[in-house]
């Protein structure tokens, strides 16, 4: 097993982590993992630990759901955390898309039970913002930024289309408008992609299209207590540390319209001196994305760094 080095970063997964059943056998150990989803189910009105468990797993999937059911099982592993190691601390958080909200709260940015409320509304402002069956997001592999960019222009026809995740070296997804992503799907693959997809997804997330819901996030954001972080956090948007609450607002509210960044993150951290990276929530979907970025860097699985200690 890898040992985790001095100067490392915990991720935290977004959207497509989730599954039914996840956190079971870390719940039958630690007790605080239904603690913390029995705060976060009074936050929201009902009970979060019995959807994450029992589904229906097209109801989990739904991004209102998804978003506060994913914080918290990235909020309950890092008070695990905290439990077994309250002072090795990580040099940096980092999240991907919604995986930001759960470094922030960590990062006692923002409060969990503020933190639970507020992504649950960032779900449905999100469904809100492009009518059923309107927006789309297509996954492409195998082709470099550059024929990318070449394959949304011709794919948009005068639609929007554009990167909305920079998911690892050669993956990339794209968002818009449905009509066009459809198109790029065919127009990828004859441009050489290995692999060019709907995603089964309807919103189109980290586009221009989430504008409505970035001024609207924006009315509630103004409402919450937003703090200093006390642990270095890289966000999506600039790829950068947040220096300050006012910084975390403006980037709270670009991230929801603006791509994720997440090859150059991994590469920020990396140069930066980080070592290892330890993947905080369900799944290991981002030591799959680490790997074809740095191959150098290991990502560790929160459940194997358990089994370390």
């Amino acid at each position: 097993m890898t040992e985790i080095s001095k100067k490392f970063a915990i991720l935290f997964p977004g959207q497509g982590s989730q599954s039914v059943g996840m956190l079971a056998d870390l719940a039958a150990t630690f007790p605080i993992v239904q603690d913390t989803y029995a705060i976060a189910s009074e936050v929201l009105g009902y009970d979060l630990w019995d959807l994450v468990q029992q589904g229906p797993v097209e109801k989990l999937n739904q991004t209102e759901y998804t978003q506060p059911a994913l914080l918290a099982a990235e909020f309950a592993m890092w008070r695990i955390w905290q439990s077994m190691s309250p002072k090795d601390l990580p040099a940096y958080l980092a999240g991907h898309s919604l995986g930001e909200y759960s470094a922030l709260v960590c990062a006692a940015a923002i409060d969990f039970k503020d933190a639970i409320a507020l992504v649950a509304k960032r779900g449905q402002l999100m469904q809100q913002a492009v009518p059923e069956g309107k927006g789309a997001m297509v996954a492409i592999a195998g082709l470099d930024n550059d024929k990318i960019l070449a394959v949304c222009k011709e794919a948009a026809q005068g639609q929007m289309l554009a990167p909305a995740n920079y998911n690892s070296i050669g993956q990339t997804v794209l968002a818009g408008e449905r009509e066009a992503a459809e198109r790029t799907v065919t127009i990828a693959k004859a441009a050489g992609a290995k692999v060019a997809k709907l995603l089964p997804v309807s919103v189109p997330a980290h586009s221009e299209l989430m504008q409505p819901a970035a001024a609207e996030l924006t009315k509630i954001l103004a409402n919450i207590d937003i703090r200093d972080p006390n642990i270095a956090v890289v966000n999506n948007v600039d790829v950068a540390v947040y220096q300050d609450k006012a910084a975390v607002l403006d980037g709270l509210i670009r991230q929801l319209y603006s791509p994720v960044r997440w090859v150059e993150l991994i590469q920020f951290l990396q140069s930066s001196g980080t070592h290892s990276f330890i993947e905080c929530g369900p799944g290991k979907v981002l030591a799959g994305l680490n790997k074809r970025i740095i191959k150098e860097i290991p990502t560790i699985k929160f459940t194997d760094y358990i089994e370390l200690m």
